[in-house]
């Protein structure tokens, strides 16, 4: 650092749609910044997709701050090339300060500034908003240690399609979003597919003639609060939601998915299976009756002209469990040689060397994206200040939030 010219207002540490979407706000206020990316704009959603991906808003609900959606097809689903293409169209149109093939492999604080390492030396700023995201670096549970060192076993994000990995069956483990998604990718490609489900909820793609998450929205379940969702217990994850048509573990079943029960444990090749895949599939029946019934309400409430409530033939359709439960699988005996984790993700961000700034797992600690440091944020986390946070649908007002901070703080 050597005059007031080389510090600027903010750095932005990521290039998907949060990072950008701050970086338009902070350029919409004329504050000097730029924005560091690892890789490319949009880097996991080019690397970390598998082929036949969708994303599960639809087309109308894809959009960056200060567009809007003018095409043929608002209820269509962008594949990850889509979006990672609208991404640098926004970026281009609106002149945003993107480095890629920058990642930053160090943060500090010095002086009442922010000093970030990058492979070209250090970099000043006042303000820094951290837009890496907590959703890439796959979870697994410990015991994935004990299974064969034959069996291939993969990660949600390194999953393409079903001819890329060794033939054989498959076992999913996780029926959220990408554990179901993918399940009915591999069956659908005439896979054997065993599904290690899990307590998650369910939504259909379609309800009483609009989108679901357009219905979400407009009733106002996405605006729910934070703090009022703690109240009610540990924060859930995202329920199963197909991006075409709606996905059911009972739907999956009458595939030939073979439903199992939370997994237990691994010994000697063997992997143990709770008794309860039936309660799940009851679980996610429940989570989407109350979602249509609250649906119902607003609609009734409001005085909306909908179209009366369809059966969705995912939602109605018996389920299929193995009879008597599968509680024990040697996966050579069922001629197992793959097993996909869907168990969740976290944040990478040990380059973050501030204090009071990341919890003892390494994960951040923020109030609404604002860390305890004043001039650090975050951006883009999932239930950060709402239940639409982590969407697509939130970064416009977040990232307002955060820009008005930051000039706030450079007024003072």
């Amino acid at each position: 650092m050597t005059n007031g010219t080389d510090i600027l207002d903010a750095v932005v540490v990521g290039a998907g749609w949060a990072g950008l979407g701050v970086s338009h706000a902070l350029t919409q206020r004329g504050l000097r910044h730029r924005v560091l990316e690892r890789g490319r704009i949009g880097e996991t959603w080019r690397t970390q997709r598998w082929d036949s991906f969708r994303i599960n808003t639809p087309n109308s609900q894809t959009i960056m701050p200060g567009d809007s959606y003018v095409g043929p097809d608002p209820d269509g689903a962008m594949t990850s090339g889509e979006f990672v293409a609208l991404l640098e169209d926004y970026a281009g149109r609106h002149g945003l300060p993107v480095e890629t093939g920058t990642p930053v492999t160090d943060l500090v604080a010095s002086d009442g500034l922010y000093r970030l390492v990058l492979p070209s030396g250090p970099l000043w700023a006042r303000n820094v908003v951290i837009a890496s995201s907590n959703q890439n670096c796959p979870v697994r549970p410990p015991f994935s240690a004990l299974l064969p060192p034959e069996v291939q076993q993969i990660d949600a994000s390194a999953y393409r399609n079903a001819s890329a990995l060794d033939s054989g069956a498959v076992l999913v483990v996780g029926s959220a979003q990408s554990g179901g998604q993918i399940a009915e990718d591999l069956v659908q490609a005439g896979r054997t597919v065993f599904l290690a489900t899990g307590r998650v909820g369910r939504l259909p793609r379609m309800y009483r003639g609009r989108h679901i998450s357009v219905w979400l929205v407009l009733s106002g379940r996405m605006d729910i609060k934070r703090r009022e969702i703690l109240e009610q217990g540990p924060i859930p994850g995202r329920p199963l939601q197909g991006a075409l048509h709606t996905i059911s573990l009972q739907s999956l079943s009458a595939q030939g998915v073979v439903l199992l029960g939370r997994l237990t444990g691994v010994n000697d090749g063997c992997l143990s299976f709770s008794d309860d895949a039936g309660e799940h599939v009851r679980h996610a029946d429940e989570g989407s009756a109350t979602v249509r019934s609250l649906i119902d309400e607003y609609i009734a409430r409001t005085g909306i002209d909908a179209p009366r409530a369809e059966p969705d033939p995912a939602e109605v359709i018996g389920a299929v469990l193995p009879n008597p439960p599968v509680r024990s699988i040697d996966l050579a005996a069922r001629g197992i040689t793959t097993v996909i984790w869907c168990t969740g993700f976290r944040g990478d961000f040990g380059w973050v060397r501030l204090p009071n700034v990341l919890d003892a797992q390494g994960q951040p600690l923020h109030e609404n994206g604002f860390a305890s440091v004043p001039g650090v944020y975050f951006a883009g986390l999932p239930f950060a200040i709402s239940r639409r946070s982590g969407t697509i649908l939130a970064i416009e007002e977040e990232a307002a939030l955060l820009a008005d901070d930051i000039q706030c703080r450079l007024n003072a």
